[in-house]
């Protein structure tokens, strides 16, 4: 029995692609679509991860002063404006080595090759809240990022089964997703979808129960981890059934064309706004990589390539290029949620928004040293935190995610290689 068969997917509808002329926030500004949306209002909280695949250039990034008086470098500047709304992290990481093929464990704290021996997997912090709260929308979480690149598809994003979560490609897919309700012909088509897959579901948990009393311990292990599987499937199943019926938020723009990674980067972060403006989820990821492409920004060479930059000043330079585009991003998504109306307060007042990368230096393939921007949530923010390098006082950065875990009101105080919780 194969787990992955079961995993469900969502038939996007199809619709013309206009040519728009601009879809950033200002284009949305005044919309009385989202003017009659109050959000979640009353308390809820979100969490939103963005990760970066190659890291970023750390020199210039972590400054030498700590507490609130640290100075601006030359990656921290595109963060001036929202300097009074997020900290700057340095130190914390999970131990963990691999270089590139270790970068898939920045939300979890666990390696794939390891995650078979503990009760959660490799589970990463966002599937982790959404398997917690994300019953209460329409979407447990959103996973965005590209299936190209060095690693063959987004891997920011895994199941407690090591299941990877596939991502939304491209803006067009994610206003489908958050804005598009299927014609009553294709929803009754997907009603009996999951009618037959529930009933699959339901063959399946019967014979793996009637299995699981005839094999030996080691095999039932291995089915009891198949058939913790089947039963997320059951879970996305029943979310799905319970909104199907249930109106998408209006739309406050048309469908929007793909272009490519680097130009759509500032149109995901809207539509992410969006779904957490209009409640369609509480939970989500970003993964900039795989097909982000240097030339888009006027650089001939690869991303990848230029990461191994061996202390060329050309290719240091084109990366700190590439790396200010993704931090200016990050900090225009930051202060749009500042300005965003979430009942009777603000969305970035409820809303976590972790940002940094599971690679250190990609020159030298490090994946100690993390740089980790925290945004939002009602955190005290304004200052650059350098923890203790020392082994023996070690702070895990899944030390942070624990933290993060109970402000979302999930009652935790372990996760992935968590020691405690992060003060």
């Amino acid at each position: 029995m194969n787990r992955r068969t079961f995993l469900l997917r969502s038939i996007g509808a199809t619709l013309a692609l206009p040519k728009l002329p601009s879809l950033m926030a200002a284009a949305v500004e005044g919309n009385p679509a989202l003017q009659s949306v109050k959000g979640a209002g009353s308390g809820a909280r979100r969490f939103v991860a963005i990760g970066n695949l190659l890291g970023f250039q750390t020199k210039q990034l972590f400054p030498k002063t700590a507490g609130a008086e640290y100075e601006k470098t030359t990656l921290l500047e595109p963060l001036s404006e929202i300097r009074d709304q997020m900290t700057v992290f340095r130190g914390l990481d999970h131990g963990v080595k691999g270089g590139h093929f270790a970068v898939h464990s920045f939300l979890s704290g666990v390696l794939n090759s390891e995650a078979q021996a503990r009760p959660d997997g490799n589970v990463t912090i966002d599937q982790f809240l959404a398997e917690a709260v994300g019953y209460q929308t329409r979407f447990s979480s959103l996973t965005v990022g590209s299936e190209g690149g060095i690693h063959g598809g987004c891997q920011i994003a895994w199941t407690k089964s090591g299941v990877r979560v596939p991502p939304v490609t491209g803006p067009a897919e994610l206003f489908e997703k958050i804005f598009v309700t299927d014609s009553p012909e294709r929803q009754a088509r997907r009603a009996e979808e999951q009618q037959v897959q529930g009933s699959i579901l339901d063959s399946v948990m019967n014979e793996a129960n009637r299995i699981s009393r005839q094999v030996n311990k080691e095999d039932k292990d291995k089915l009891d981890e198949y058939l913790t599987s089947v039963r997320d499937v059951e879970k996305r199943l029943e979310l799905r059934k319970r909104w199907a019926s249930q109106p998408k938020p209006s739309a406050p723009f048309e469908k929007p064309a793909n272009h490519n990674a680097v130009e759509d980067l500032p149109l995901m972060y809207e539509l992410i706004a969006l779904a957490l403006q209009t409640d369609s989820t509480r939970i989500a990821t970003l993964e900039i990589g795989g097909d982000f492409m240097p030339q888009h920004l006027g650089i001939k060479k690869d991303y990848h390539a230029l990461s191994h930059h061996g202390n060329d000043p050309e290719a240091i330079a084109s990366l700190i290029t590439l790396e200010r585009y993704q931090i200016e991003h990050f900090a225009k998504f930051v202060a749009r949620l500042a300005k965003m109306n979430d009942g009777d307060r603000m969305l970035l007042d409820s809303t976590t928004v972790l940002f940094g990368s599971g690679m250190g230096d990609a020159n030298s393939h490090k994946n100690s040293d993390l740089p980790i921007f925290l945004a939002g949530g009602g955190y005290k923010h304004g200052q650059f935190r350098e923890v203790t390098k020392e082994a023996s006082r070690k702070v895990p950065l899944c030390n942070l995610y624990v933290d993060i875990a109970q402000k979302m009101g999930v009652e935790v105080d372990h996760f992935g290689s968590s020691n405690g919780c992060f003060a």
